[in-house]
């Protein structure tokens, strides 16, 4: 196999002229005829025992030269793509076969391929806006406060009614135009009154009610609720069983041993360093993610459209897997969203051109810039996902495919390089206005950055688990019909606090088959 010809006809198309020669093909042949002789049956042959020459002769010497052709022709696309140095982004078009038989194949086929001309007008000394990452004495409070309510064990009251913040122990079933409604009935439902949990008015009207009693509790559901509920009057039929309080522990010594602190004054502390660490991340984070929209504005390609599509459409598929996981469907997710899916792929397209634009950015500066990933690099890689999963190295390696491991730590490369080489400005200070060049400047090295998606870094553990995520750090999530019972607090050390921990990286993809594009 070899590449006969390779033009550039068009921006970033390429036409090439691709040989298969007699011996490869004369085994792809072979090949066709073993996968396709069971289903052949010829006069004084059993079906399947058929010679490869007879059924030349019956049928035609070309019987499997398209079946032939199809075996043989990734790997000879794959081929001449090396050869021409090029990287593809999309499937061969306009496939020709200009002449087929026993002495090879001679086709001819076009192929889009990345943009080689890529220009980042600047990359270092980029400037953004960088938050002081600070943690007050109240804040300190109020996140040992919510480690206490974890930890809090829960008593049953019986002397006197429900009041906020007690736990009402309830049976619920719901009626619109008195009809029941799907997701609407509950049994030995543990509510917190006062948290919001249910639809507005809901826990309002349990509370002042004693364990025993059964009432009737009027509601009208929100305008923004899903839509065969929204806007609608609804009565639920409440039977409250049993009513229960939280009890906190002290704010004492043995309070901060069972968190894994010596006494509280160590507890203050290390709830202040976990937080501030943690707030100094987010702070890394959002200035990072400052400079790569920074380098996508900054980039200058003509890029085919195809690789907006591609990445446009594993967008799509990734977020569906995502909800369907949390056994939500896109349609349902929208409705929720209140939005429609022309807007969902409008956002995700826009989300698919940054993500490219970046990563061309990236890998532009790689090259400028001499960036590269060694040996060393990816094996001390696999030991970190060896001992972060609790696996054998080896076992790791045969799960994580190498070459992607090797791009994954390229563009942590040299996202690092452009956080490094820019300014930080503190908030409210806006950026230094460019000066226009005079004259001509010297043509500058391309500065380009497109930053795509990069893999959180990875960070040391803090010492002690001490902080909750972060107040208004709640994810957006889609909103369920019925909110689930809080579940109570484990009584470990870790699990009271609930603290936002470094993100794991992801491991990269598994291993892929390599097909020619």
């Amino acid at each position: 196999m070899s590449l006969k010809s390779s033009n550039k006809t068009d921006t970033n198309v390429y036409t090439l002229e691709i040989e298969i020669g007699a011996e490869p093909f004369k085994a792809a042949v072979l090949k066709a005829y073993n996968k396709a002789k069971g289903q052949i049956a010829l006069p004084g042959f059993r079906k399947g025992k058929a010679p490869l020459n007879v059924i030349e002769r019956f049928y035609g010497k070309d019987v499997f030269y398209e079946d032939a052709l199809e075996i043989a022709f990734p790997e000879a696309v794959s081929e001449a793509y090396k050869e021409a140095g090029i990287e593809p982004v999309d499937s061969p078009k306009d496939v020709n076969v200009k002449s087929i038989g026993e002495d090879g194949v001679l086709f001819e086929m076009k192929v889009t391929v990345k943009p080689d001309d890529i220009k980042v007008k600047a990359y270092k000394g980029l400037e953004a806006e960088k938050a002081e990452a600070s943690v007050t004495p109240e804040e300190v409070d109020a996140r040992i406060d919510a480690m206490r309510e974890r930890n809090a064990r829960t008593i049953t009251v019986e002397d006197r009614a429900a009041a906020k913040g007690d736990i009402a122990v309830i049976d619920f079933e719901g009626f619109v135009d008195g009809k029941a409604f799907e997701g609407g009935k509950g049994s030995g439902y543990e509510l917190e009154l006062g948290s919001g949990q249910f639809i507005p008015g809901f826990e309002d009207q349990v509370i002042g009610h004693n364990a025993g009693e059964s009432f009737d509790v009027n509601v009208k559901f929100p305008e923004e609720y899903t839509p065969e509920l929204a806007g609608k009057d609804a009565t639920f039929k409440v039977t409250l069983h049993e009513i229960k309080m939280k009890e906190l522990p002290e704010l004492d010594d043995e309070f901060a041993k069972d968190l894994d602190y010596d006494n509280v004054d160590e507890l203050r502390k290390g709830v202040e360093a976990d937080m501030l660490e943690h707030r100094q991340s987010d702070a890394d984070k959002e200035f990072e993610a400052k400079l790569m929209e920074e380098l996508v504005a900054n980039v200058e390609a003509e890029i085919p459209e195809v690789m907006f599509d591609t990445q446009k459409e594993e967008n799509i598929n990734n977020f569906a897997q995502r909800l369907a996981q949390q056994g939500i469907d896109v349609d349902t997710y929208l409705s929720y969203m209140g939005t429609d899916k022309d807007a969902f792929e409008s956002s995700m397209r826009e989300q698919a051109v940054s993500q490219v634009k970046l990563g061309l950015a990236l890998d532009k500066i790689a090259e400028l810039e001499k960036i590269e990933v060694g040996a060393e690099d990816i094996e001390e890689e696999f030991k970190k996902l060896a001992e972060m999963y609790n696996m054998e190295v080896e076992k790791i390696k045969s799960l994580i495919a190498e070459d992607l491991l090797k791009e994954d730590l390229l563009k942590e490369k040299v996202v690092k390089f452009v956080v490094d080489n820019a300014k930080a400005l503190k908030p409210g200070k806006k950026p230094a206005a460019k000066k226009a060049p005079a004259k001509k400047a010297a043509a500058k090295k391309a500065d380009d950055a497109e930053g795509e998606k990069k893999p959180a870094a990875k960070k040391a553990p803090a010492k002690k688990a001490a902080a909750k995520k972060d107040e208004g750090e709640a994810e957006k999530k889609a909103p369920a019909k019925k909110p689930a019972a809080k579940k109570p607090a484990a009584k470990k050390a870790d699990d009271a606090e609930g603290e936002k921990k470094p993100a794991a990286k992801k491991a990269p993809a598994k291993k892929k088959t390599e097909d020619a594009e």
